[in-house]
């Protein structure tokens, strides 16, 4: 049973699920990832081109790096744009995505021989690509977000993993992306600790300014941990008052602050603290999230709990509606 399932002692069949929106209701990101479906790389060139944000720019290239067979039309965009670096970054980006589908989310010792061999040999080629994408463009955020995806799934060590996590913050210091990616690598399944992690989250929150997106590390350490944990102490581990006590303040701090601008893609940490409030037992908090997603679903991190994430955000949505009607 899926753990939606133990969490609910049965699967909410009747209601009929809202739809995981890959584009997050950006119409922008929703048109590249057409073009990129289509291989139409000059279409798709020119919007990515014109993207000046850094952050922005990351953001996009590490959701078209998810097109399916992309790889075939970026090798041939590589090949005839020889002296640009646009196409060779999402190449490496699209290395990156790609050697992670052949890995999939399983834990490490449910992995075949065969899977970790593809693994490796994609992240090879994104370690190469990105890394000269870094030479030629050395202010550019995007080489070094992924670089730190890449190096995790390499497993090259801890300095590694530090010096890309800081070079992408020389480049924007209060970026999201690379700050979760860090988390991931203080995770205790990646060799981390839950002391550690947490650590990490709250300093970054709080050494940011009131409104910022990093209220949402919190959250998401909270559901790391509740996820590593067996069952029974899980539950007694989300449901506690200190848990419950860190995520109303990261999310008061953050996505519920008059300041929370609603960066591109604010959609997901909306998702996240809508979860975690929700395994929480906080179905009123929740539901206040709920009710500014509408039916806004993101993949993650509700396809933790259910293959079908969007099943998932219905029936805690559903849930937290009742309670608070």
């Amino acid at each position: 049973m899926s753990i939606l399932g133990r969490l609910l002692g049965r699967r909410s069949g009747r209601e009929v699920a809202p739809v995981v929106d890959p584009a997050c209701g950006d119409e922008g990101l929703r048109l590249m990832l057409a073009q990129a479906e289509a291989g139409d790389w000059p279409a798709l060139r020119s919007g990515l081109a014109a993207v000046e944000d850094q952050t922005d720019l990351t953001w996009l290239l590490d959701r078209i790096a998810g097109t399916s067979r992309s790889e075939e039309w970026l090798a041939e965009a590589v090949a005839d744009e020889p002296d640009s670096a646009l196409p060779l970054l999402l190449s490496g980006a699209r290395h990156v995505s790609w050697a992670w589908e052949a890995r999939t989310r399983a834990r490490a010792q449910y992995v075949s021989r065969e899977q970790w061999q593809v693994f490796g040999e994609r992240l090879e080629i994104a370690e190469r690509q990105l890394f000269e994408v870094a030479e030629r463009e050395p202010s550019w955020l995007a080489p070094w977000y992924f670089l730190q995806i890449s190096g995790r799934g390499a497993s090259l060590g801890p300095d590694v993993a530090r010096y890309r996590f800081e070079a992408a913050l020389r480049r924007v210091p209060d970026h999201l992306g690379s700050h979760q990616q860090r988390l991931q690598q203080l995770c205790a399944k990646w060799g981390g600790s839950h002391e550690e992690m947490h650590r990490f989250a709250r300093t970054a929150m709080l050494s940011a300014p009131e409104g910022s997106p990093l209220g949402e590390l919190v959250a998401l350490a909270c559901i790391e941990q509740w996820l590593d944990l067996d069952s029974g102490d899980d539950r007694a581990y989300i449901a506690g008052p200190a848990t419950r006590e860190r995520l109303h303040e990261a999310a008061e701090r953050s996505v519920l602050h008059p300041a929370y601008g609603r960066p591109r893609g604010w959609q997901r940490a909306f998702n996240t603290f809508a979860m975690a409030f929700s395994i929480a037992g906080q179905p009123a908090t929740a539901h206040q999230l709920f009710c500014q997603l509408g039916d806004t679903v993101t993949k993650s991190p509700w396809d933790y709990l259910d293959n079908s994430p969007a099943e998932a955000f219905a029936t805690y949505r559903n849930a937290a509606a009742r309670t608070a009607s």
